[in-house]
């Protein structure tokens, strides 16, 4: 069972959806602590988007640790519906907004969204594999449609977990700052270049 682990709801269950959808690989506890130990000093207050949100474990805590918004992004009804669920077994209705979409489509449509003002954080943690167990390749893409968006702002700190064998070059207008590495899964620390 999927738990918050730190902040206003530390403790609290998150739910999840059966085992057997395999488009959802939650985020593990471990990553998720060791992730929000590294962005824990732009958490409070900021303005988060949570790509490929999956349940919203990700936005879930950023929203526990003080996040004043998040946005959820994601293509699964399923996990609509569990994020929905989620948001309001934890009381969050007023700081989350859960958006139905395929972010591959693009990220440019986010801006007439939610009062928009820009985001601080954004994480993003596509699939890595197919149904039929193929290897997907998103990161890239998805790094470059939301360089082109420009819907971070400036100092945003932009993170994306994927597989170690995916090739993942940076994208203009972003900047490689950091890379941590759990196992087969490296998570990779972006920030938008000045214009």
């Amino acid at each position: 069972m999927m738990r918050i682990i730190s902040g206003t709801h530390g403790g609290r269950k998150i739910f999840s959806v059966p085992k057997d959808k395999t488009f959802v690989k939650p985020i593990s506890g471990r990553i998720r602590q060791s992730l929000f130990d590294i962005i824990r000093p732009y958490v409070p207050g900021s303005t988060f988007l949570d790509l490929y949100a999956g349940v919203g474990t990700v936005g879930l805590e950023a929203l526990s640790r003080g996040a004043s918004k998040v946005v959820f992004v994601e293509k699964e009804g399923l996990c609509v519906k569990t994020i929905e669920k989620n948001i309001a077994a934890l009381g969050f209705g007023d700081k989350a907004k859960v958006l139905k979409a395929d972010v591959l489509g693009g990220l440019k449509w986010l801006e007439h969204f939610a009062e928009y003002k820009g985001f601080d954080l954004v994480f993003m943690g596509p699939p890595y594999r197919t149904e039929e167990n193929l290897p997907l390749s998103y990161s890239f893409e998805t790094l470059k449609l939301l360089a082109d968006a420009n819907i971070a702002n400036p100092g945003a700190v932009i993170v994306c977990q994927h597989h170690k064998k995916e090739d993942v070059p940076v994208p203009q207008g972003l900047e490689h700052t950091r890379q941590e590495k759990y196992g087969d899964t490296l998570v990779d620390f972006y920030r938008p270049l000045k214009k």
